[in-house]
C-alpha cells in the first residue's frame, strides 16, 4: 500500500464540496455543501437515487474532478491544490477504482488484467496471489466471456488492488449480479476494507448488501445525511 501523507488523518476527508454544473439559468448543483470522513479499513456505503449527485461524489473523491468550491484530502493531502499531472500520479499511487460491469479487456485472461494495470502503475506484480486472494486463482487464465458476472467483479477488485491502494472507490458492482453473488461480492470488498486497512467508499442502489458495511449514507438532491444501520 502507497505510505498516506499522514496516517493518523482520514484516508478521505472532504470539508463543504459545492460542484456546480452547466452555466446561468441551467446550472445545476450536484453537490450541495458535502462533508464526509472516512477512516483506513472503514466500509462505507452511499445509496440514493439516480441522479442524487452519488457518481459526482466519487469521481471528485477519485480525483476526476474538482470541486466548485471545499476541500477534498486523501490522507492529509489536499488534492484540490494539485495540479493535472500531479493529480494523475496520485491518483494512480492511492487510489483503486472498482466498476459497475468489470470493465475487464475482452482479450486478456484474468491474469493478464492484473499484469496491464501493474504495469500502467509503474510496478511489477505477481498476479496469483491477488487472485487468489479473490478466490479467482483457479480462473488465472480465462478471458472475460469464459466468466460470470461475479466472477468478473472478483477479477475487477483484484485489479483495484494491484496499486496497493488506500483508497478504494466502488460504482454499483452488484447492478448486473444476482443477489447470491452480489452478497458475496460486496463481502468480499469488506473483508478487504478490514483485512488491509484499504478505505472503501461504495455507491449503489442495492439496500440488500448494506449490512456488510460499516456506516451508510443517503445522498438525496446532492446533500449527503447518516443512515442507521439495523443490528
Amino acid at each position: 500500500m502507497t505510505a498516506p501523507a499522514n496516517a493518523a488523518a482520514p484516508a478521505l476527508e472532504i470539508v463543504d464540496a459545492v460542484l456546480e454544473l452547466g452555466d446561468g439559468d441551467a446550472t445545476v448543483r450536484a453537490l450541495d455543501s458535502v462533508s464526509l470522513a472516512v477512516q483506513p479499513g472503514e466500509f462505507t456505503a452511499v445509496v440514493g437515487p439516480s441522479g442524487s449527485g452519488k457518481s459526482s461524489l466519487l469521481a471528485m473523491a477519485g480525483l476526476l474532478g474538482k470541486p466548485t468550491s471545499g476541500v477534498v484530502r486523501v490522507h492529509g493531502t489536499d488534492v484540490t491544490a494539485l495540479g493535472k499531472s500531479a493529480a494523475a500520479k496520485f491518483r494512480r499511487e492511492t487510489v483503486g477504482f472498482v466498476f459497475q460491469s468489470g470493465n475487464l479487456i475482452p482479450a486478456l485472461s484474468a491474469a493478464d488484467q492484473l499484469r496491464l494495470a501493474a504495469k500502467l502503475a509503474g510496478r511489477r506484480v505477481d498476479p496469483q496471489p491477488l487472485l487468489e486472494a479473490v478466490g479467482m486463482g483457479h480462473r488465472a487464465g480465462h478471458r472475460p466471456g469464459q466468466l460470470s458476472g461475479g466472477e468478473r467483479q472478483r477479477v475487477g477488485i483484484a485489479r483495484a488492488l494491484v496499486n496497493r491502494p488506500s483508497l478504494l472507490l466502488v460504482d454499483e458492482p452488484t447492478a448486473a449480479l444476482d443477489r447470491r453473488r452480489s452478497h458475496e461480492v460486496v463481502e468480499l470488498l469488506a473483508q478487504q476494507a478490514h483485512a488491509a486497512g484499504v478505505a472503501v467508499v461504495m455507491v449503489t442502489h442495492d439496500h440488500d448488501v448494506i449490512s456488510h458495511c460499516d456506516r451508510v449514507l443517503e445522498m438525496t438532491d446532492g446533500r449527503l445525511s447518516e443512515v442507521a444501520l439495523m443490528a
